[in-house]
């Protein structure tokens, strides 16, 4: 039995070995008719990035690759700026590669196709992205929104090294700042040792250039965008007070002023919020001028709307609205019967300190509720808004529509909640930090069968949602509820919205398909100083970044 055996193995050894053999003929066989195709396309080893206004490109090595086609634009390839071949797949794009300096500061784009021996086989086209040369090495500040107006910039450098002597203006698409478009504004002593000036007669709605010069030596330039015209303070239906900072004369002007009329208010002052019932459209708005403060709305109460008013509009423009606690005041807090109001807007304000920015109560209706381009913190248990009248009452307060769009919403107790139907809600582009408390909620619809739903919808789009608001500062961070109650017929559209991994919701009060910890860090990861307001992107590596948020903490291409 033990020779049968061996012979056995032997015959098996012998069959695996021509097998073996077989299946190696037969895969030369599949390679040698293996048809060829194209290369893929080329893809990069990082993103592209700058060097000073030298772009580095690295990508991939493609083993079949002869050379490589490159293509640079700054117009998305409406028009090519250069184009150049390499045999390398690390290409540093400069001077000394297409002949002239690329511009500093300046986004461009970049394309590439992989050459095989056969041209056949070149890859298609690959885009490889943008990038941003970095700026020329300078002594000048980034310019802030409030350092220039519709004709005037104010200019800010650290002084050192050669004193600063003058200032040039260039058209925003004079990138070689070949032609000063005013003759040079010097600088005198003590603008040099301060490091401040300013240069007036410019356009609205203009893009410039303003460089700075030590003698003939530019020193470095930055770009400014002015804003849109302001007020003539001469038209029939603007109230100029910027000459008036007296706390009562918003108060007193809004008391006499026509329907319609516009209360234009001295940045950097603070006046009280009226507390006499409003029965006109009104806009109160800040008026231009340099300097980070605003002018300023201050209430220890809030203001209210007459009854059997039909207001058009409440517009807050470039305002600071602040209450003295979030345990009592609010910015309106009408409860009253027969009250329209068409809109309901804030653009560009900080807004805080208040139990709740509105409260409506008895037939108040508001028609459209609009927060834009504006920072919210330290709203209490009334929250963005709350409409509070139960709806067996025959005073129905409601709110139609909803927009909450560009803006940052920081310590929040309370979301939205309501007694009444809503038409639309719509979130876009916003921040969220330190947003509700834990066990709060977010959409509370309360006025059960026929009184709880928004009608149109919900969206909620390109918007970041930190952790819940721990009032006591212990760090401890529980859920909330997304849907405390009502809703169930509302439908919910979501798109590139973001949370981080302490964000959660209660069981059972989710919003369908919101999505939780896609960002895998903590909002202190996130972002630079949530406690103050700050919400740039710390974390570079956030895919949210360039898209999600309100877009003043966007990381900028």
């Amino acid at each position: 039995m033990k020779i049968n055996k061996n012979i056995m193995n032997n015959q098996l050894l012998i069959c695996f070995v021509l097998c073996a053999g077989f299946f190696i003929a037969c895969s030369d066989d599949d390679q040698s008719d293996y048809e060829k195709t194209r290369l893929f396309r080329p893809v990069l080893n990082e993103e592209l990035y700058s060097e000073g206004n030298s772009i580095i490109v690295d990508m991939g090595s493609l083993k079949a690759a002869q050379s490589y086609s490159f293509e640079v634009s700054r117009d998305t390839f409406s028009t090519v700026d250069y184009a150049f071949k390499t045999d390398t797949s690390f290409v540093t794009i400069d001077e000394k590669l297409v002949g002239e300096e690329l511009f500093w500061n300046t986004l461009y784009q970049v394309r590439v196709i992989a050459h095989a021996s056969d041209p056949q086989y070149d890859s298609k086209m690959s885009d490889l992205g943008n990038v941003r040369t970095q700026r020329f090495p300078t002594i000048l500040n980034i310019p802030k929104a409030y350092d220039v107006t519709d004709v005037a910039a104010r200019v800010t450098w650290t002084p050192t090294g050669a004193a600063v002597t003058s200032m040039q203006v260039f058209a925003g698409e004079d990138l070689k700042l070949a032609t000063p478009l005013i003759d040079a504004v010097s600088v005198g002593s003590d603008e040099q040792a301060s490091g401040e000036s300013f240069i007036y007669g410019l356009e609205p709605e203009t893009d410039y250039q303003i460089a700075i010069y030590s003698g003939d030596e530019i020193r470095g330039w930055v770009n400014y965008s002015t804003k849109v015209a302001d007020l003539d303070p001469s038209l029939p239906n603007v109230i100029d007070l910027t000459e008036n900072e007296s706390s009562s004369a918003v108060a007193d002007a809004v008391a006499t002023a026509p329907d319609g009329a516009i209360i234009l208010v001295k940045r950097g002052v603070t006046y009280d919020l009226p507390s006499d019932d409003l029965t006109k459209s009104i806009t109160i708005r800040g008026a231009y001028g340099f300097g980070p403060q605003k002018a300023k709305l201050y209430t220890t109460g809030n203001w209210n709307i007459a009854a059997n008013s039909n207001i058009d509009h409440i517009n807050f423009i470039d305002m600071e609205i602040r209450g003295e606690d979030y345990s009592g005041d609010y910015v309106f807090n009408p409860n009253t019967d027969n009250v329209y109001v068409r809109e309901l807007n804030f653009e560009n304000c900080e807004i805080g300190t208040f139990r709740g920015i509105i409260r409506i109560r008895g037939t108040v209706e508001i028609d459209n509720y609009i927060i834009n381009n504006s920072v919210v913190d330290s709203i209490g248990g009334y929250g963005i808004i709350t409409t509070d009248t139960d709806p067996s009452d025959p005073m129905t307060a409601h709110v139609n529509t909803i927009v909450l769009s560009n803006s940052t919403f920081n310590k929040i107790d309370t979301g939205i909640q309501s007694r009444n139907n809503s038409l639309s809600l719509t979130i876009e582009g916003c921040t969220f930090a330190n947003f509700i408390v834990p066990g709060g909620r977010l959409l509370r619809y309360r006025g059960g069968d026929g009184n709880n739903n928004i009608t149109g919808g919900i969206t909620i789009s390109n918007s970041v949602f930190g952790h819940s608001w721990d009032q006591s500062g212990a760090g401890e961070y529980g859920s909330i509820q997304g849907i405390g109650e009502g809703l169930e017929s509302t439908s919910i559209s979501l798109l590139n919205n973001y949370s981080t991994q302490n964000f959660a919701f209660s069981e059972s009060t989710e919003i369908p398909g919101f999505p939780l910890g896609n960002y895998n860090s903590t909002q202190e990861d996130l972002w630079v100083n949530p406690d103050q307001n700050d919400f740039n992107y710390k974390d570079s590596g956030f895919s949210g970044k360039y898209t999600a948020g309100d877009p003043r903490w966007r990381a900028k291409l």
